[in-house]
C-alpha cells in the first residue's frame, strides 16, 4: 500500500506520515522544507519517495501528481495548508492568495485526479485534513475559515456521489479543533484553548478513514460544537467566533 502525504514536514501531515510508516505503508512525501524531507526519507527509510513542492502555485501541483501518477497510489492525503490572523481589509492579498490557492486549488485537484485514478479501479482512500473551522464563519479568520468549509463541502459531495455509486472509494474528511502544531505561530496566534496533539490527531483520522466513516471529529467538544452550531443563530455564532479568535491575538 502507497501513500502520498502533502504538508508531510511537519504538524498533522509529519504524524500521519509516521502513523503509516508504522503500519507498514509505503510513502510519497511532499512539502517546502527539502531538509526535513531528507530528514524523514532517512528515517524511514526503503521505499520512502519525496518531491519538495510549493502547492499554491498550481503548476507545482500537477507537478506533484504527474511524479504519482504511475506509482499506484492508494491513499491521497491533503493535509497542506495555514491560515492568516487579521481583519479581512488589513492582511496581505497576496499571503492570502497563496493560502487559497494552497488550502483549496491544491487540494481541489489533488482530489479530482486521484479521485478518477481511484474510481478507475474501484479502490482507494482520501483524506482531507479540514478543521473544527469548517463548520461556522470566522470572523479575524475569514478566509481561512472559508477555505475550510470549501473543504468539508466538496468532500460531502464526493461522498454523496460515491455513495450512490456504490463505490469501494472511500473519502474522509478530518475536522479538528486546534492542534498543537506550528499553525498558530503561522497565523499569528495563541491558543485559547487546550490543543490535541498531532498524534492523536492523525490516529483518529486514519481509523475513521478505514472505517469507511465521512466524519472524522476528534475529542467529544469538537463533536458538540460541530452539531451545535447549527442550532445557533449565524449572527450569534459569528460574534462568539469573533470574541474567540480576538482572544487569541498576540500582542506585539
Amino acid at each position: 500500500m502507497k501513500a502520498l502525504v502533502t504538508g508531510a514536514t511537519s504538524g498533522i501531515g509529519k504524524a500521519i506520515a509516521i502513523n503509516l510508516h508504522r503500519r507498514g505503508w509505503e510513502l510519497i512525501l511532499t512539502g517546502r522544507n527539502e531538509k526535513v524531507l531528507e530528514k524523514l526519507k532517512k528515517v524511514f527509510g526503503g521505499n520512502t519517495e519525496i518531491i519538495k513542492a510549493d502547492l499554491s502555485e498550481r503548476n507545482e501541483v500537477f507537478r506533484v501528481y504527474n511524479f504519482c501518477k504511475d506509482k499506484n497510489i492508494d491513499l491521497l492525503v491533503n493535509n497542506a495548508g495555514y491560515g492568516i490572523f487579521g481583519k479581512f481589509d488589513k492582511t496581505d492579498i497576496d499571503d492570502e492568495l497563496a493560502m487559497i490557492d494552497l488550502n483549496i486549488t491544491a487540494l481541489h485537484i489533488l482530489t479530482k485526479l486521484f479521485l478518477r485514478d481511484f474510481k478507475k479501479r474501484d479502490s482507494g482512500y482520501i483524506l482531507n485534513v479540514a478543521s473544527l473551522a469548517g463548520f461556522m464563519t470566522g470572523a479575524l479568520m475569514s478566509s481561512y475559515y472559508a477555505s475550510k468549509n470549501y473543504v468539508i463541502r466538496l468532500s460531502s459531495a464526493i461522498y454523496e456521489e460515491l455513495r450512490r455509486e456504490k463505490s469501494n472509494v472511500k473519502i474522509t474528511v478530518l475536522c479538528p479543533a486546534p492542534v498543537d502544531t506550528n499553525f498558530n505561530n503561522r497565523a499569528g496566534v495563541n491558543f485559547s484553548i487546550k490543543p490535541i496533539t498531532a498524534e492523536y490527531a492523525a490516529e483518529y483520522g486514519l481509523k475513521k478513514l478505514f472505517q469507511g466513516k465521512f466524519f472524522a471529529l476528534p475529542t467529544l467538544s469538537t463533536k458538540i460544537c460541530a452539531v451545535g452550531q447549527r442550532f445557533v443563530p449565524e449572527r450569534i455564532l459569528s460574534a462568539i467566533v469573533y470574541n474567540i479568535q480576538n482572544a487569541k491575538k498576540v500582542d506585539v
